[in-house]
């Protein structure tokens, strides 16, 4: 008897720590569960795991905070510097430990490729971002076979912000751009990836216009914006509809980067600085056209941060968006 109650116990633990979330798929312009039901994405992007493990706030308790903080959703950005730096090995261990505590508390994961600039010419804003095409499509791969069955993993980002920095970093055409997509997607579908992949538009994941068009010849995909405040000036809603919102009207769509801070806070920088209006215009375009949305950063330091301290105590876009999806509950 005693021994048969220590496997039903064993049975039960294991149970609990290989806890399953829905997959979560694509439904016309909707995320959707197993149910059919549509689900909308409200969460936070963290800082790099490879930073936050190095100063020490790679835990679970930080998940802990975020899912307090109201969010269904954390995105993990993967600087392609980090993750040569740290080694596939183990920076896998770190994304394991992420997946899993995000898991156990019911929040579902972005796998972000962090970089920032030109794929086609490999010309980068800064060395941190710098990657080439081989390392990508490689990057995908690799995502494909490890979480590729992982429900938690939603979504792969696959780039997070092209740009050509005004043609500072070569030339980019929509027609070049759309390929190397539509390569990447196939790379993580061929290797086992069942998660819904994130297309970004140009001028640093904000413009999506051309998808009018010419849209990413793939099915079950959803795109993505980076509408942050002075991208655009008041009045924003019918700019941000022109730019970005009409693919809501046909395809799934999750702003994976929003936040604003006042021009004296830390890091305050172009194009981020603004104040709580911007907060409730964006919150309030994204609700009601049911548009899931992340917040820019789950840090101390990132700028724009949500919090100020080791204590968490949040900022003043931190009050805001804590606040805020807090109340969806």
């Amino acid at each position: 008897m005693k021994s048969l109650l220590t496997l039903l116990l064993l049975v039960l633990s294991v149970g609990l720590a290989q806890a399953q979330l829905d997959r979560i798929s694509v439904a016309g312009n909707r995320f959707v569960n197993e149910a059919g039901q549509e689900v909308i994405f409200r969460g936070y992007s963290c800082a790099d795991p490879d930073n936050l493990k190095r100063r020490g706030y790679w835990n679970k308790s930080y998940f802990e905070e975020m899912k307090r903080w109201g969010s269904n959703l954390v995105r993990l950005p993967i600087h392609p510097t980090a993750w040569k730096r740290r080694g596939e090995e183990a920076y896998l261990k770190l994304l394991d430990e992420g997946i899993k505590w995000a898991a156990d508390l019911g929040m579902y994961v972005i796998l972000d490729w962090h970089s920032i600039g030109n794929l086609h010419t490999e010309k980068f804003q800064a060395p941190m971002y710098n990657t080439t095409k081989k390392e990508t499509y490689e990057f995908w791969k690799v995502m494909g076979e490890k979480y590729g069955k992982n429900t938690t993993v939603a979504f792969y980002e696959l780039f997070n912000e092209p740009t050509t920095f005004n043609n500072q970093l070569g030339t980019l055409t929509w027609k070049e751009w759309k390929p190397m997509n539509e390569e990447m997607i196939d790379i993580i579908r061929a290797n086992g990836g069942e998660g819904i992949p994130l297309v970004a538009g140009f001028n640093w994941a904000y413009n999506l216009m051309p998808v009018k068009q010419d849209p990413i010849d793939a099915e079950g995909i959803g795109y993505v914006a980076h509408p942050y405040p002075q991208k655009r000036n008041k009045p924003w809603e019918p700019k941000w509809t022109f730019d970005w919102g009409f693919v809501k009207d046909k395809y799934p769509l999750i702003l994976t980067e929003i936040g604003f801070s006042g021009e004296d806070d830390p890091g305050a920088h172009i194009p981020v600085i603004s104040d709580e209006s911007y907060g409730d215009a964006i919150t309030a375009y994204s609700d009601d056209r049911h548009i899931s949305y992340v917040v820019w950063c789950f840090d101390k330091s990132w700028a724009p941060r949500l919090f100020e301290d080791d204590q968490f105590t949040p900022s003043r876009q931190g009050r805001y968006f804590k606040k805020k999806l807090t109340s969806y509950k």
